[in-house]
Parts: C-alpha cells; structure tokens; sequence
C-alpha cells in the first residue's frame, strides 16, 4: 500500500492570501477549517489573524474572523462584528432619545442595540424590525407601531411598497435608519435598493435623523443612497470625524 506523502505546511504569505480570498468569497473563515487546509496549527492561524486585523483587512472573532464587508454577512454575522462597540454606540444613541418622543427604529444589529438601551418612557416606537419589536411587545410605557411590509429574513427586517407607504403618514422626532457605508463624500449609503427606498422613507418622517455606524463602515461605499450629511443631525459612532463634524452634524463618540 503506497501511503500519500502529506502536503507541506503553507508559507505564511500564502496563508494571509487564501485567507483573504476566502473572506471575499464568503464572508467568514474558521481557525480549524483554516488549520485543516493549510497543514499548521491552529495557533499559527490565529496569529496570521491577528497581524491580518492589525492591518485592517478582517475582524477577527471568537473561532475565525470575518470581513469588513459586514453587509454581506446574514445577522448573526454581523451582530458578531464589533459587538462591544455596537453596544456602546447603541447605548449612547439611546440617550438622546428623551420622554414623550417617537422615533422610528430601522433593523440593523446596532439599532437594536439602541432599542436595547432605550429608558425614555412615555415612548412611540415604530420600526420594520420584528427583533426591535419584540423588545416592546409587552411593555405598557410604549406605544409600537410596525410598518408592515415585505419580509426579509437575511436583513431581519420588512422592506418594500406597503413599509413605505405606511411610513408616509407617520411624523416622528427621531428617524434611526441602518448603515451599511458611510462616506465624507457620499454620505450614507447601503447594498440593496428596496432596503435604501425605507430608509429614506424613514428620514422624510422624522424631524431628526440619527446614524449609528461604528469606524469599520466610515470612508466606505454601498451602491445605494440613503442620506447626504445634509440630511443627518447625529453620528454616533467609536471614532471621532472631525470632516463630518465639519458639514454641521453633532458628532457622539463613544
């Protein structure tokens, strides 16, 4: 019986290559499926992701990493993405939002970590968000009102003509839409069109707009508008903008 010659370990530049590769391609890597392929330790792995975060090409997490592009991950992917920070962003978004306001709250894993926080009581919440609504389905201090529409299980959220239409005879102090990109340029911007078209429904209701995005998403791009900065009272984010501060919008950092 002629035994296989077992393949020699990858080189370390040849690692941090397929890894990337494999990060554009689907969006997550495993430390074991990554030690399995290239014939080294799991150790030697989870170093190459280290150095690989350092640089800033991927967000490492508990058993692999994830890529930066975070709008190609379902929900759970990206709720795993800068979780600490999304949190505290969340947290200080939610104290802005004072007794007796109405804010419509987007789907999107920061805004729910904004709902999380939320103390204000008398409240009016309205959201596309069947997570952001379960949060207040049974609490008496708020009044819940859901948009309706087309449901989206990647995104958790309900897109689509009836959302839109629902949220034209809705008037609001606070509009919290989701962020996929948010650039000096061109402002707010995310990955699918019928996702975008609720946002900016979002936004033509509400006296005030608030974008929570984290400083992986800044200086980045998605195909579809949501916001110029003209149309954006507050940032809340984990790093200071002083450019977008600049264009006349309250900067929070956390």
């Amino acid at each position: 019986m002629v035994r296989k010659t077992p393949a020699p370990p990858w080189f370390g530049e040849e690692r941090r290559a397929r890894t990337l590769k494999l990060l554009q391609e689907k969006g997550r890597v495993e430390v074991l499926d990554l030690a399995r392929m290239m014939g080294v330790s799991e150790h030697t792995i989870r170093r190459d992701l280290l150095d690989l975060q350092a640089q800033g090409a991927l967000h490492k997490t508990h058993g692999g990493a994830v890529s930066l592009d975070t709008a190609r991950l379902d929900f759970a992917g990206r709720a795993g993405v800068m979780a600490d920070a999304k949190q505290a962003i969340g947290r200080a978004g939610a104290a802005l939002i004072e007794p007796g306001q109405t804010v419509i709250i987007d789907a999107g894993s920061t805004s729910l970590s904004l709902a999380r926080e939320l103390k204000a009581r008398p409240l009016t919440v309205i959201t596309n968000a069947l997570d952001v609504a379960a949060l207040f389905d049974r609490e008496p201090g708020v009044q819940l009102v859901l948009t309706g529409g087309t449901w989206h299980p990647q995104a958790r959220a309900l897109w689509g003509p009836a959302a839109r239409e629902m949220l034209l005879q809705c008037r609001a102090d606070w509009a919290v839409p989701g962020a996929c990109s948010v650039d000096l340029a061109m402002g707010v911007t995310v990955t699918d069109e019928a996702d975008a078209a609720t946002k900016r429904a979002m936004i033509g209701a509400a006296a005030r707009t608030m974008v929570l995005a984290d400083h992986s998403k800044q200086s980045n791009v998605s195909p579809f508008a949501v916001a110029q900065w003209r149309d954006v009272h507050t940032l809340v984010s984990d790093r200071a903008w002083p450019e977008v501060e600049s264009l006349g919008v309250q900067v929070v950092v956390t």
